[in-house]
């Protein structure tokens, strides 16, 4: 009687854990890149901001006046005044920094060798700075109305709107000096306002 020989027959007949419907192996694990993709990649599910989800006060309706003034600062009458304010000041700080650089301010040309005096340069610089501001008032006034219009008309917000305007500006205040002007004004306003919205995109 071999005890040895006994129970090798009977330990060959047992089945592995996994043949006879064991716990399957574990899952392999979870790789990175691909939970990257759930949290910051394509596969990323933006979550609504709800505040009264979170506890916060719903905002009460709003009145009639509210929407009044809404409508009053999305027109275009704002918006060309609001641009037309905003060059004027732009426009007079340029020409009095233009004026303040500008060796020839206060310059007699009946009397070259006189030095002005303060009073007659900061005359000039004012002069110069209100005509710069004039002029910065009314292309800013004018480009901006310009682009309200377009874009209500295309009702789209790209930057094909700055071109058209920026083309219609700068072809209306060149044409004041003849059509070769007016065509190099608009292509060169174009391209200035296709580039000023390419850098704030």
């Amino acid at each position: 009687t071999d005890c040895g020989g006994c129970l090798r027959p009977v330990m060959a007949a047992v089945p592995p854990s996994s043949a006879a419907g064991g716990p399957e192996p574990p899952p392999p694990p979870l790789q990175y890149s691909l939970l990257l993709q759930h949290l910051v990649g394509e596969q990323r599910r933006p979550r609504a901001w709800d505040p009264a989800a979170l506890g916060g006060i719903p905002s009460p309706p709003k009145s009639e006046e509210q929407k009044m003034v809404e409508r009053a600062m999305e027109s275009c009458a704002f918006k060309a005044a609001l641009a037309c304010v905003g060059g004027f000041v732009l426009g007079g700080a340029f020409g009095v920094f233009t004026a303040g650089i500008d060796t020839n301010v206060g310059f007699d040309p009946k009397d070259p060798y006189r030095t002005p005096t303060a009073k007659e340069v900061l005359k000039d610089m004012g002069q110069r700075g209100i005509s710069y501001a004039k002029n910065f008032a009314i292309v800013g006034a004018m480009f901006s109305c310009t682009e309200c219009v377009v874009e209500s008309y295309r009702g789209k917000s790209d930057w094909k709107n700055s071109v058209i305007s920026g083309c219609i500006t700068g072809g209306a205040i060149g044409f004041r000096a003849g059509l070769k002007a007016g065509v190099i004004g608009c292509g060169g306003f174009a391209a200035f306002s296709a580039a000023i919205d390419y850098y704030l995109r």
